[in-house]
C-alpha cells in the first residue's frame, strides 16, 4: 500500500549516507515498502557540475541521473528495513540497459521512479526511470546491496 508521506531532505540525511553537494534526491513523495518509491529533484542553475558540463549549454550529466535514480533506491531500502539496515549503506553492484533519451537541464523538476524487480536476502534488483513533463529522460535496471560501511 502507497503510503502518503514526504521525506525531505532532514528525513533522507537519516536514512542513506550521500550528503550536499552529492545528495541528488530533494524528495521522496511516495513509498511502498519493499515496493517501489518516487524521488524528485529540482535541476538548479547553480550546482557546480553544471558549469561545466556544458558551458552556455547546461545539462545534467546521464551518470547524475542514474545516482539520483540509486539514491532513490536506497532511501527505498532504508526506510523499508530501518531495524535492519541502521548504519549500513546501499552499494550499487550492476548497471545494466541504461537508456539516455533527451537532456535534463536548469529548471527541469526530475522524476525518479524505482521499482524491486527482484532479489534474496541483501541484494536487491531495480527497475528505474527518470522523468520531466511526464517524458522519460533515462532509464535502467540496477542491482544493489546492502553492506557495513568500510567492507
Amino acid at each position: 500500500m502507497a503510503e502518503d508521506i514526504v521525506l525531505d531532505h532532514p528525513d533522507i540525511l537519516e536514512l542513506i549516507p550521500h550528503r550536499p553537494p552529492f545528495l541528488l534526491i530533494d524528495r521522496v513523495d511516495q513509498i511502498i515498502r519493499n515496493e517501489s518509491a518516487r524521488g524528485i529533484k529540482a535541476v538548479t542553475s547553480t550546482e557546480p557540475h553544471l558549469a561545466g558540463h556544458f558551458p552556455g549549454h547546461p545539462i545534467m550529466p546521464g551518470v547524475l541521473i542514474i545516482e539520483a535514480m540509486a539514491q532513490t533506491a536506497g532511501t527505498l531500502i532504508a526506510y523499508s528495513n530501518r531495524d535492519d539496515t541502521s548504519g549500513q549503506h546501499v552499494y550499487f553492484t550492476t548497471l545494466d540497459k541504461v537508456k539516455f533519451r533527451a537532456p535534463v537541464r536548469p529548471g527541469d523538476i526530475l522524476h525518479l521512479k524505482v521499482v524491486i524487480a527482484g532479489g534474496r536476502g541483501m541484494l536487491f534488483k531495480f527497475d528505474g526511470e527518470a522523468s520531466v513533463d511526464g517524458k522519460v529522460v533515462a532509464s535502467a535496471n540496477f542491482s544493489a546491496m546492502i553492506v557495513e560501511p568500510g567492507k
